[in-house]
């Protein structure tokens, strides 16, 4: 079955919708405009009811079929990113230092086409949830809203998310059962030693020194330690010292972030930078302070649910143009909270050969949107058969 032909005529419309958002990007919690529109948008469709403030700022509408049945949810993210845009384009943003860097605004543009053709139709028994949340980027939104009561409130019986790669071809599809983003911690570790002139070193215990060497241990976590089959990443992302050429400082600070794939890994990573640190703070007589913050769990698909989406993906897009056993990705994805409260999955969908997320040349593909809306249309409708 390919694309829908109402998701076709309905391209431009949503590209609009898009195209608004992009223009006047929010971040974190703070997208109240976002949260409006479509609030707005989900009156004009008629959908049956629409809550808004899910957690702190998140929007659900209820869309009801032809009869009762169950309650699947449609995941989409709200919120842009602190980055400067550098497009060019007409609809580019008009708020200085924020754009939309990921896709968001073309993920919420589909699930709001999905939401119109939904409540048009309702050629399913049951209710769909269209659930539009705010603060991916590291607010943690999904969370929120799942503390809210969210699942409990709807019945939400299953829960799907979907985000769009760059790289993968306009049309395609890919996901994967068990992990396929990762858990992204972050650590900060400040090396007190003492200070003085530069000329006396003996004289000091160096943080410049140690944090050094720190930062070449922590390296070895990967190299040395971890299973070499096992995904990790641990990455140092800031180094701070000094502020004189002739002064050896008195402390020194480092920053970075932990990526993992299985709960194992997340634990012995942590255990084993505290280890490195507490190791070389004996070594050089300083005192190195750990500060470890466990951030976004691990995506897991679900096996059962991830072979509905498979299933709907093929339909639309064929064979060829679904890989069903996508490698996993070192991102992260605060859907994981969604999915640690439901049974559901989590899909890519081809935005072609664009920039990359998080990159400030990056764009949304317009031409996605026909694929993402009959996605989300037909897998309601499969998951919601009478």
């Amino acid at each position: 079955m390919p694309i829908l032909n109402r998701a076709a005529e309905m391209q431009d419309e949503i590209a609009g919708w898009r195209r608004h958002l992009h223009r006047e990007p929010e971040l974190l919690f703070a997208v109240e405009k976002t949260a409006a529109f479509v609030a707005e948008k989900l009156r004009e469709f008629g959908v049956d009811e629409i809550v808004t403030g899910l957690g702190r700022t998140g929007v659900v509408g209820i869309i009801r079929g032809k009869g009762a049945g169950n309650t699947i949810g449609l995941r989409a993210d709200m919120d842009a990113l602190p980055i400067e845009e550098a497009t060019g384009k007409p609809w580019a943003s008009t708020v200085r230092g924020k754009m939309h860097a990921c896709g968001h605004d073309g993920h919420t543009a589909m699930l709001l086409g999905a939401a119109k053709y939904l409540a048009e139709t309702r050629n399913f028994t049951g209710s769909v949830a269209v659930i539009f949340q705010p603060a991916e980027e590291g607010g943690g939104g999904g969370n929120e809203m799942v503390k809210d009561g969210m699942m409990e409130r709807f019945g939400i019986a299953e829960v799907y998310g979907m985000h769009n790669l760059p790289g993968m071809p306009v049309g395609a599809f890919g996901t994967r059962p068990g992990p396929i983003m990762a858990a992204t911690d972050e650590f900060t570790i400040m090396v007190k030693g003492r200070g003085g002139h530069a000329a006396l070193p003996h004289k000091t215990v160096d943080p410049i020194v140690i944090g050094a060497q720190v930062v070449t241990a922590l390296q070895t976590i990967v190299s040395r330690v971890a299973d070499p089959i096992d995904s990790l990443v641990v990455s140092v992302t800031k180094f701070n010292a000094g502020f004189a050429h002739n002064v050896i400082p008195e402390t020194a600070q480092l920053a970075g972030t932990v990526r993992t794939l299985s709960p194992d890994m997340r634990e012995g990573a942590e255990a084993r930078i505290r280890q490195i640190c507490a190791g070389l703070a004996a070594a050089h007589g300083a005192e190195i302070v750990v500060t470890y913050h466990r951030n976004y769990p691990v995506t897991v698909n679900h096996a059962q649910e991830t072979g509905h989406a498979v299933a709907v993906a093929r339909e639309i897009a064929g064979d060829a143009s679904v890989e069903p056993a996508i490698a996993p990705m070192m991102g992260g994805e605060d859907f994981s909270y969604m999915l640690l409260s439901r049974p559901g999955a989590f899909i890519f969908v081809g935005n072609g050969d664009t920039a990359g997320l998080h990159h400030p040349a990056y764009d949304f593909n317009d031409d996605a949107i026909p694929h993402g809306v009959t996605y989300w249309v037909k897998l309601a409708e499969s998951r919601l058969a009478a």
